[in-house]
């Protein structure tokens, strides 16, 4: 029994953080309070030499305090990229405001030279994704930003660690936003990051404020989030002998663990569950993460090269760009009939990825509630139709890249014999 190749299936886990959930678990004294979030805070505040950092129980939740304390509300607009998930534009709709959608380039990151079409008299601020871990044009960008005064925002959910000629992404705006998901570069099952960078226009007293006045996340919430190690250390080498899909689909359907996108927010409604503060519990996870960052994001560079230099003659493939100061949180290639690449390798016993797989993801996304218009989306499109991801994650060794390599070769074989 061994673990399978799955993208998605508490990738960061290890041991470590198995033991220290179960210890918290028994210590539900300190779930709410305690000097973890504190500690989270200082880290980052020293990392990005930042005029403050405010933590919360998600990246949305971030995003939208960062709006809040921003002045951003109803009649304004905030650019944000199309090719992305919901839980993006989701909390400009809950500021009131409305997202406007701008198409990508190459590197899946919003394309500067097209950004100016996109704003208008009501534009205040503009959301910058490092799409997998690949640094967007943010010097391009910054310099618009500041010819239309606008409010320039990085989302580092997917970059934390990434750089630009070795300056950090998350450094360049006026404010950043990190994730802390099951799936991001370092992980506490939930859980966010506000930073707000010292030549900021954005208040910082008043990002303060918005998360004092948040209530702590539910007792059961906060549970659901540290049963998350617990079930997937005894699921994941039994995955692929159908034992473990039972067990995770039972833990799913008696709601002991919680789903990363909540369905109302399909819907752009906001979870009662954002947004909260930062739980002391979830907090004390992240700093068993925290210290492995350097670690896991080389080891998600070497797999990468590996990629590259091993499915670079396969036909029919295009891999990203080969970015420097890129982690490759995910390594995303374009493939014809990508949903058949992820069903064959699902029938091999590999779990792909699939971010993202709708212009805006997941399935079911409402596109009028959240603002959606049809347009001149060409890469987007052609992105979300073409897009499988690859895993890089921390416990993925080189057989298992080989693995996976040759599922794909295999399979455009078969593809080009058709």
């Amino acid at each position: 029994m061994i673990r399978p190749i799955a993208i998605s299936l508490s990738p960061n886990t290890g041991i470590d953080d198995v033991l220290a959930a179960l210890k918290i678990i028994f210590s539900p004294l300190s779930w709410t309070h305690g000097s973890a979030v504190e500690k989270v805070e200082n880290w980052f505040n020293r990392r990005f030499k930042a005029k403050i950092s405010v933590s919360f129980n998600s990246g949305r939740s971030a995003l939208l305090a960062i709006l809040s304390a921003a002045g951003i509300g109803p009649g304004d607009e905030v650019i944000v990229q199309a090719f992305t998930c919901v839980a993006v534009p989701d909390p400009v709709v809950w500021s009131g405001a409305k997202p406007i959608y701008a198409d990508i380039d190459d590197s899946l990151n919003i394309d500067p030279y097209l950004l100016e079409q996109y704003i208008t008299s009501k534009t205040k601020a503009i959301v910058v994704q490092h799409t997998f871990g690949i640094p967007a044009n943010i010097v391009e960008i910054k310099k618009i930003a500041q010819k239309h005064k606008l409010i320039l925002i990085e989302d580092c959910a997917h970059s934390l660690g990434a750089t630009i000629e070795n300056r950090e992404v998350g450094t360049f705006a006026d404010a950043a936003f990190f994730s802390f998901g099951r799936d991001k570069v370092i992980s506490s099952i939930f859980g966010g990051m506000a930073v707000i960078n010292k030549h900021s226009k954005i208040d910082s007293i008043k990002l303060k404020h918005y998360q004092m006045k948040l209530p702590n996340p539910s007792i059961f919430w906060i549970f659901q989030q540290l049963l998350h190690p617990l079930v997937f250390f005894i699921v994941l080498p039994i995955y692929n002998i159908y034992i473990g899909k039972i067990l995770l689909y039972l833990f799913q359907r008696l709601h002991l663990l919680s789903f990363p996108v909540y369905s109302c927010e399909k819907k752009a409604k906001k979870p009662s569950v954002f947004p909260a503060k930062y739980p002391n519990a979830l907090a004390r996870l992240l700093l068993i993460q925290l210290p492995k960052l350097e670690k896991f994001n080389n080891h998600r560079k070497e797999i990468a090269y590996y990629y590259f230099s091993s499915l670079k003659e396969v036909k029919g493939l295009i891999l990203p760009q080969k970015t420097s100061g890129a982690i490759y949180l995910r390594f995303n290639i374009f493939i014809n009939k990508a949903s058949d690449l992820l069903t064959y390798a699902k029938r091999e016993g590999i779990l792909l990825g699939n971010w993202y797989h709708h212009i805006i993801d997941p399935y079911g996304v409402s596109m009028e509630a959240i603002g959606f218009r049809e347009g001149k989306y060409s890469k987007a499109k052609l992105a979300a139709r073409e897009s499988v991801n690859l895993p890089t994650y921390q416990a993925m060794s080189i057989n298992q890249a080989d693995k996976v390599i040759e599922l794909i070769k295999q399979y455009g074989n078969k593809s080009v014999g058709k």
